[in-house]
């Protein structure tokens, strides 16, 4: 468990630093975020572009905890999606270039998520699962994008790194029966409260409008996180308020 820990927070240190040595504060990487100081945000379905056709019901239902946690209203996923379904909104590729007016009419959001999944990929053989994910979130007023992140997250299952012979062929073996049994939704809520950790502090955090001089974390990224997704994801769970109570 502790060693989970540790490997946590490198890589929480990874989205905060990336390649670059150039960070920002909160205020000024989001600075749409304050401007339009947003209290209820509508998912939509994800687009996705892989060739894993479960990837985009599962990656919907894990979006809304990481948002919730950090202080905004989160319009209900079931029910939004029925909705947007029954209205053939089910694509929302459609909408990331149009009005979005009728969804704060519809649903009284004042952003709309846009997720693109463009990787969703198993290497059973070597226990890993890589995700790369893009974030719009859009003005339902005026339909421009306040803020954009993309990040690619690796799940590395594999415990035969030091090991050789009938021992690393014994921990390939493990690693691939971890990752075929890795259902989607675990793997969606990984990438989301890793990615979405340092979100400006909603009207419903005890942080609002208190935040804006933490750091921000680089809008495009690339980690990887070892250990099962099963305990990762209880680990990230909370990911956000243990991030805003450090600092």
């Amino acid at each position: 468990m502790k060693k989970t820990v540790l490997l946590l927070s490198l890589a929480g240190i990874v989205l905060l630093s990336g390649c670059s040595p150039k960070l920002f504060p909160k205020g000024e990487a989001y600075k749409g975020f304050y401007d339009e100081k947003p209290v209820a945000v509508l998912i939509m379905p994800p687009i996705n572009k892989t060739t894993s056709v479960d990837a985009k019901e599962y990656f919907h239902t894990t979006l809304n905890v990481p948002v919730s946690n950090a202080g905004y209203y989160v319009i209900p996923p079931f029910l939004s999606m029925e909705i947007l379904k029954r209205e053939s909104a089910y694509d929302a590729e459609l909408f990331l270039d149009a009005p979005l007016t009728k969804f704060g009419d519809v649903f009284g959001a004042d952003l709309a998520l846009f997720t693109i999944i463009h990787q969703w990929k198993k290497a059973s053989v070597v226990g890993t699962i890589t995700v790369e994910v893009e974030y719009l979130f859009k003005s339902v007023k005026t339909g421009e994008t306040v803020y954009q992140r993309r990040g690619g997250i690796t799940v590395n299952a594999n415990t035969s790194y030091g090991q050789s012979g009938l021992g690393a062929l014994v921990g390939m073996a493990v690693a691939a029966i971890q990752t075929a049994v890795t259902d989607h939704a675990i793997v969606g809520a990984v990438c989301n409260n890793v990615t979405l950790q340092d979100l400006p502090a909603g009207k419903y955090s005890p942080l609002y409008e208190k935040d804006s001089n933490q750091r921000a974390g680089q809008k495009d990224f690339k980690t990887s996180i070892n250990g099962s997704a099963k305990s990762i994801r209880k680990q990230t769970a909370n990911w956000y308020s243990k991030y805003t109570k450090e600092r």
